[in-house]
């Protein structure tokens, strides 16, 4: 059985393969501290038991894209879960855990709350209109459905959404026989960096047999700003156990080109405040610069808060890949989200 582990992660992990230098950071007063420093792999083994000793080294080998999971016990008894990816073929990121493997999940922890109804929005291929995808977004029992949540403070939303989530794009994959359809979660500031996080993802996509990349992290800059370091290394973990990363919200903020440079995101989807000025020369010229950047660094694009069919074809030839918004459907249930799949 897995061991508990405190509710938040112990510190962040970066590795600089060239250098070969591991930079941990464990914030004074906790159960890792005494980890803090710039480390050669030779001198943090020499903490390591050594039937652990060599692990770390191996796990670090992996190079560009891979994930990282090495559990060591340290000389003193003390378990430690190293968890990240890497950044490109030298670099990687990732949180630090106290215990051997991820923390348990509880069977309770598997259910959601019981008034929390999500309704899921298409999200539409500008190759063919055919649908991709689905952004799952909160709602509760007895609301509207284009009403929006007013319990954003619920402790549990992203966890509660996730299973929603996973269970109802199962269903969608099933029932439509469609293997590729994927699912957005929005990721908050709170959620992101919780230690559980990782682990439930993991349960959910092998008990629902979901592959890599289906269940995709909608991740905005403002969830990094209170801690960019601690975000970076929670979305590495993310990472690291399958999940997709979406960069949400992209030209809203200050620092995106550098959240671009440090994780390796699957996808771009770009805020409502650029695409609602389709036909302007200065914001077309920006909207297929980011487009063509997106392409690049491997990532689709989506443009979000399409209102007008024939924005389509404009965005198709400005570069975009996706497509999100009333123009195409309004969010919908399960029932009626497969539905519309089947077309």
């Amino acid at each position: 059985m897995a061991k508990r582990t405190p509710n938040e992660p112990q510190g962040s992990w970066h590795w600089r393969g060239e250098a070969g230098r591991l930079v941990i950071e464990a914030p004074t007063g906790t159960l890792l501290s005494d980890l803090s420093g710039d480390w050669s792999l030779d001198a943090l083994e020499k903490m390591v038991e050594g039937l652990s000793r060599g692990r770390l080294a191996k796990a670090l080998s992996t190079g560009e894209g891979g994930p990282v999971r090495c559990g060591l016990r340290l000389s003193n008894g003390r378990d430690i879960h190293f968890v990240g990816a890497f950044v490109t073929d030298s670099e990687a990121r990732g949180m630090l855990l106290s215990g051997e493997t991820f923390p348990e999940i509880d069977p309770s922890d598997m259910r959601p709350g019981p008034d929390l109804m999500p309704v899921y929005q298409p999200i539409i291929s500008l190759r063919d209109g055919s649908v991709v995808g689905f952004e799952a977004l909160a709602r509760w029992d007895g609301m509207e459905v284009n009403a929006p949540p007013s319990r954003y403070e619920d402790q549990a939303l992203a966890s509660n959404m996730l299973i929603r989530s996973a269970e109802t794009l199962s269903n969608l994959r099933e029932g439509a026989k469609r293997d590729d359809i994927f699912m957005h979660v929005n990721l908050t500031a709170r959620e992101l960096t919780k230690s559980t996080l990782p682990a439930l993802i993991e349960a959910l996509m092998n008990g629902y047999n979901l592959p890599e990349r289906a269940l995709r992290m909608e991740l905005t800059e403002q969830a990094a700003l209170r801690d960019e370091t601690q975000s970076l290394a929670a979305a590495m973990a993310l990472k690291a156990v399958g999940a997709g990363l979406v960069l949400d919200d992209f030209g809203t903020g200050h620092s995106s080109f550098a959240w671009l440079a440090d994780l390796p995101f699957d996808s771009l989807k770009i805020d409502h405040g650029l695409t609602s000025r389709l036909g302007q020369q200065r914001n077309d010229t920006i909207l297929s610069t980011i487009t063509l950047l997106a392409s690049r660094l491997g990532m689709s694009s989506t443009a979000e808060g399409v209102e007008k069919r024939e924005d389509a074809s404009r965005l198709r030839a400005l570069g975009f890949d996706h497509a999100q918004g009333y123009a195409f459907a309004r969010p919908m249930d399960g029932a009626k989200a497969l539905a519309f799949l089947k077309g």
